[in-house]
């Protein structure tokens, strides 16, 4: 009889040495530790000389976030499983880990040529700002002055703009699109009416630098949740929406300084038959 009241008393005690280590643990969110993503590389792009380029066009679009299909580009908004939307992963790889580096637009927002760097201070200073207002002073009837934080928030940022180059490799044959740079935007509001002044870019960042980023950031994917999709999957392969704003032209003018409303968006539809039609051009049949 002792014995069995030993043993079930070391059964007690190692139950709950166990329920200790649990509880100091952290618990796992699944039936598994993702890891996949954690070990993804950069697919290396194929090696490409100035002689095998045979046709090239440079194209600016516009990522709309509130499409459909670009909202994995916006959720979740906030960080959860392991998944953060693309501002928010930029944001953090420049503030944070340096792994980015953000370069300034200008006074109005015409240099993407990734000429001028921004430290992180400089960052973080354009997206948190703070306002003053004034209220009345409930007790003395007085209007005080009070300063509201304005930071930038991952939901603000709903517009992307990447600029991309098209081009046809003779030495492969093939017609390939590489993006060069990504630039989130805010909308622009009038201070005293709220009305809607346009987009306004906050910051570009090269491309092939944030891929080493994006390959490591997960992504929802709709059809299977074991499928861990990545921002770089969805720029790889193309698995956005987006329209033509701009193409290199010798005014250097974008399409809304001469196309205003639908006949913008049919300017930049014909952009892009223009740019199909040259693959199929090359080709006989």
């Amino acid at each position: 009889m002792s014995h069995m009241k030993l043993g079930i008393t070391v059964l007690v005690f190692i139950s709950l040495l166990f329920a200790q280590d649990v509880i100091g643990q952290n618990v796992l969110d699944g039936i598994y530790q993702p890891e996949h993503t954690l070990e993804r590389r950069v697919i290396p792009y194929s090696p490409l000389r100035e002689a095998d380029v045979m046709w090239l066009k440079r194209v600016w679009r516009r990522i709309d976030l509130r499409e459909k299909i670009n909202h994995p580009f916006y959720f979740p908004e906030k960080p959860e499983q392991g998944r953060k939307s693309l501002f928010d992963v930029i944001k953090e790889s420049i503030l944070n880990d340096g792994t980015l580096t953000a370069y300034d637009p200008g006074p109005l927002g015409d240099d993407d040529m990734f000429t001028k760097r921004m430290t992180p201070d400089e960052v973080r200073s354009l997206l948190s700002k703070v306002d003053t207002v004034y209220s009345e002073n409930l007790l003395t009837g007085e209007m005080e002055q009070q300063l509201v934080p304005m930071d930038v928030k991952s939901t603000d940022v709903k517009w992307y703009e990447i600029k991309e180059e098209w081009f046809f490799d003779r030495q492969r044959s093939v017609m390939e699109v590489r993006i060069i740079g990504i630039s989130p935007m805010l909308a622009k509001k009038d201070e005293l009416t709220g009305e809607f002044r346009g987009l306004k870019k906050l910051f570009w960042i090269y491309y092939p630098e944030a891929r080493y980023v994006f390959v490591k950031a997960e992504v929802f994917n709709r059809g299977n949740d074991v499928e861990r999709r990545t921002y770089e999957d969805i720029f790889w392969k193309r698995q956005f929406g987006s329209y033509i704003v701009k193409k290199s032209n010798v005014y250097n003018r974008t399409i809304d300084q001469y196309k205003k409303g639908l006949d913008a968006l049919l300017e930049a539809e014909e952009l892009k038959k223009e740019i199909f039609e040259m693959e199929h051009d090359l080709w006989s049949y």
